[in-house]
């Protein structure tokens, strides 16, 4: 009949209002809660101005939570992606495609993934949550973890004799030992991460060719760190730990330097038959005048200091201590790291401090597995550096302020029974 409306629409208008109205008396999800911790101006004002050339009849935003929704659902494709908008009308809610709306198609979304890569509002992003995570005290950067650790590459390997090597934006053949001393070999990238060790969240990332080697990209790190803990007026940390893939002389001096830091990381003794002359060890512990191995006896105020064994009962000198000093203390010898940053540090090598110190450095490898295992790293599906990159900040976005959202919540139940 004329003005009566088909059942059919209104038996669906009842549901969608029924749905929505039930929506909206329930506790927030997951996902509601992180999105209402970060701030996508950043990229939405790029992909905007940009959207004369791009798709049409899409909201941004919605798009770009849809790309951190399948990193933190750890949702491994985007035509799975896709089919969970479709077939899931709270999640389209959540993301603001609404209950029934119309949903991005797959090659929607790689084309404005492929202009997302183009831009650097992504680290915009990163580094606003940085600043975020600082103020709630989330993160306390006095000591940064460096590492890397290999990705594979979503193309089709390629013989060395094919590749590129003056461009280093193509995947390369890396190779690395295992804890088992086996050898590796993969074809693609290598993730480089800083994280802080506190709260084991990136604060610097990169991404470069496999077979880059580890070292090289220590001191780059080292810099985008200090640049945005400067930024937000955070103290530059006093320790970088790295394992001994990182043992080189350029490192600890320019983090002594530069940054007024300490390098902690092992001596990598591969290419060393003996400590250098004056050292006992390859802690950097000095040689007394008779030969024997002085006794670390604390620091202060930027030295080391190191007394007499035989004062302290560790040795038996055949000259005895007076052959070195006139007092009964025993000869002391003092070292600065400015003397020699390699083998000499504050806290002393091989000390209890210094090996609670580089022991944090496995906050870096349970960031990677969090990444990988829970936020979809080690299943990069997009060609070409760029692009991985996209990927790779993705996952530390979404990494990061689940970490804010969380602690959040725990401030608010507190506050709550208080």
């Amino acid at each position: 009949m004329k003005g009566v409306k088909p059942i059919n629409n209104y038996i669906q208008q009842m549901n969608l209002f029924s749905l929505e109205e039930l929506f909206n008396l329930q506790e927030k999800s997951k996902l509601e809660l992180i999105f209402e911790n970060l701030d996508l101006d950043p990229v939405v004002n790029y992909l905007r101005n940009d959207s004369k050339k791009g798709p049409k009849g899409y909201d941004i935003r919605p798009i770009i939570r849809a790309f951190l929704a399948q990193r933190i659902e750890n949702i491994p494709t985007r035509a799975a992606l896709v089919r969970r908008l479709k077939k899931d009308p709270v999640f389209s809610y959540t993301l603001g495609f609404g209950f029934y709306g119309k949903v991005p198609s797959e090659a929607t979304l790689s084309r404005y993934f492929n202009k997302l890569a183009e831009s650097d509002s992504l680290e915009l992003v990163f580094k606003n949550l940085i600043e975020k995570a600082y103020q709630l005290d989330v993160i306390d950067p006095e000591t940064i973890a460096i590492d890397a650790s290999k990705l594979n590459c979503y193309e089709r390997a390629k013989p060395k004799t094919k590749i590129n090597k003056d461009n280093p934006n193509t995947p390369d053949w890396g190779s690395k030992l295992d804890s088992h001393k086996n050898k590796i070999v993969w074809f693609g990238w290598k993730v480089h991460l800083a994280v802080d060790t506190e709260s084991e969240l990136p604060l610097a990332v990169s991404v470069t060719s496999a077979n880059e080697s580890d070292g090289d990209l220590a001191l780059p790190l080292v810099g985008k760190v200090s640049e945005v803990l400067t930024g937000i007026k955070c103290g530059l940390p006093n320790f970088w730990t790295m394992d001994s893939a990182y043992d080189r002389k350029t490192i600890y001096e320019d983090i002594l330097s530069n940054y007024n830091g300490q390098a902690i990381i092992p001596i990598n003794i591969r290419n060393s038959n003996e400590p250098p002359a004056g050292y006992y060890d390859y802690d950097g512990t000095p040689t007394c005048s008779a030969g024997h191995k002085m006794v670390y006896w604390g620091h202060y105020n930027g030295d080391n200091k190191f007394r007499c064994p035989h004062v302290l009962g560790k040795v038996d000198c055949v000259h005895g201590s007076a052959w070195c000093s006139d007092s009964n203390y025993g000869h002391v010898t003092k070292t600065r790291p400015k003397q020699d940053p390699r083998y000499i540090s504050i806290p002393h090598r091989g000390s209890n401090t210094w090996k609670k110190i580089y022991d944090k450095r496995t906050s870096v490898e349970r960031a990677f597995s969090r990444l990988k295992e829970n936020l979809g790293l080690k299943n990069v599906r997009v060609k070409g550096k760029k692009k991985v990159k996209t990927h790779i900040l993705l996952t530390c976005i979404g990494l990061i302020t689940a970490k804010i959202t969380t602690e959040k919540l725990k401030t608010r139940q507190k506050e709550q029974a208080a």
